[in-house]
């Protein structure tokens, strides 16, 4: 399996009973709640353990198109790319996937946070680069 580039993630989730509204399908809001996990968890697969600890991730929006509905039992593949970082904000496009039918798509912008003012902050040049390489700062 060839290696992903940073600014993609993927993990796989299994629907839940928990996870079923009264229509028998899984309901809106758990895809949010996947979103968000997906997004946070391609944070701290990246980031230092002391830069993650020093910052915060808030949705400021989320635009979402509900393709197709997901149900018990399937197995649930959760994308999130990182388009691009923009002063405190990231821009990320999730697609959410049960095979090879795409169930939902996703596109998201986070404000990052530093953990004790709760301000909005930019991640030093070094952090972005290890994101999006082609961010790295050139030498020369």
């Amino acid at each position: 399996m060839p290696l992903q580039p940073a600014n993609i993630y993927e993990y796989e989730v299994d629907v839940a009973a928990d996870e079923i509204d009264e229509m028998g399908h899984v309901n809106n809001a758990v895809y949010l709640n996947w979103v968000q996990a997906a997004v946070l968890k391609h944070w701290r697969r990246l980031a230092p353990k002391e830069v993650a600890a020093a910052h915060l991730w808030v949705a400021l929006k989320h635009e979402i198109s509900y393709l197709r509905p997901a149900f018990l039992d399937d197995h649930i593949v959760v994308k999130v790319v990182l388009e691009k970082l923009q002063g405190a904000r990231a821009f990320y496009k999730t697609i959410i996937n049960h095979g090879d039918d795409v169930l939902v798509e996703v596109e998201s912008c986070w404000c990052c946070l530093d953990s004790a003012t709760r301000k909005p902050v930019r991640l030093a040049r070094d952090i972005v680069a290890r994101f999006l390489p082609s961010e790295a700062p050139r030498h020369g």
